[in-house]
């Protein structure tokens, strides 16, 4: 039986400051050391990373630089800082005057563009003295917020018709990063996102994908979770409820749970435990990460059927560096 999730979310107190025991392992370490090396060799020549479909994609692109910022590499700053350095001139050399961040022949650009967003959020919030950072952030942020829906939400293009929850946490994120670091994001539009993000939780807990009826499922409940989270909301029914449907369906070891879209449900179900933390996270932490220790390959990388190597490695070294603490985004 999963611990109830409630207590740790009425604590408020994120795993930001209370660690849980023995969260770093030489195993993890290792894992991490090894999965870095083989991430730098997936970037190309322009300072993109992706290939094939998803070759030179702002937001895979976005998520690599991230998983390096996540053991401290900045531009001109640590062993990767280089690597880091040519993804944010690729990502900058993509956005548009329209305030999109999309390489071309990019679909389902908001999920790139909300990725890359947090890139250039988290990185002017560690050096806000690069005006190109800011500029390019600026008009990404103003985007968001222009084609916010009337439900609230997000979707696949820069379009306001549409919006599905998926889409809508990669934007809040976006906009909390972007907050942080000094960028102006009205309370209207996040007030407006909580409201859609709580019209799509169903009776059980977790989170339908979009606002009509539709079955939950544990990557978008994580989604949910994080968005309100976020947002800036800590205690919540709300969250209570969609902890204990993730405790009960998708903790990692359990047989029972369903893998669609792996990595991006864990990228945000480590994010919600590790906000919650207490048992939520004490509980989480050390299955995800010795189940992701088990699943990586012997040439460093972690892979995904789907979105790629890069992508799977990427978010892979991502959530195992939670506990690092470095990426302003994780502290509330």
């Amino acid at each position: 039986m999963a611990p109830p999730a409630a207590a740790a979310v009425r604590s408020a107190e994120g795993a930001e400051n209370n660690p849980a025991q023995d969260e770093m392992t030489p195993e993890l370490i290792a894992a991490i050391t090894r999965g870095l090396a083989f991430l730098k060799t997936q970037q190309n020549s322009d300072g993109s990373f992706g290939r094939g479909r998803y070759g030179r994609h702002v937001g895979i692109t976005s998520l690599a630089a991230i998983a390096f910022m996540a053991d401290g590499h900045l531009p001109g700053r640590g062993e990767y800082g280089d690597v880091v350095a040519q993804a944010l001139e690729f990502v900058l050399a993509n956005s548009t005057e329209t305030g999109l961040l999309a390489s071309e022949g990019s679909d389902q650009v908001m999920y790139g563009h909300g990725f890359a967003t947090l890139f250039l959020g988290e990185i002017y919030g560690m050096n806000p003295q690069d005006g190109r950072v800011r500029d390019a952030l600026v008009r990404a942020v103003q985007l968001i917020v222009n084609t916010q829906n009337e439900e609230g939400g997000w979707r696949y293009n820069p379009v306001p018709y549409d919006a599905d929850v998926s889409v809508t946490i990669c934007q809040v994120m976006a906009l909390r990063s972007a907050r942080n670091s000094g960028i102006k994001v009205t309370k209207e539009t996040i007030d407006r996102a909580v409201q859609y993000v709580r019209d799509c939780q169903n009776p059980d807990g977790g989170f339908k994908y979009m606002r009509r009826t539709g079955a939950s499922d544990w990557p978008r409940t994580a989604a949910g979770i994080a968005s309100l989270f976020y947002s800036g909301i800590y205690e919540d029914e709300s969250i209570t409820r969609g902890l204990d449907y993730l405790m009960r369906t998708a903790l990692p070891g359990n047989p029972a749970a369903r893998r669609t879209h792996y990595f991006y449900g864990h990228y945000y179900s480590v994010q919600a435990m590790y906000l919650a933390g207490g048992r939520s996270w004490a509980t989480w932490w050390p299955a995800i990460r010795d189940e992701l220790v088990s699943a990586q390959s012997t040439d460093g990388s972690w892979i995904d059927q789907h979105h790629g190597t890069a992508y799977g490695t990427a978010m892979a070294l991502i959530i195992t560096q939670m506990p690092k603490r470095y990426l302003p985004i994780f502290q509330k």
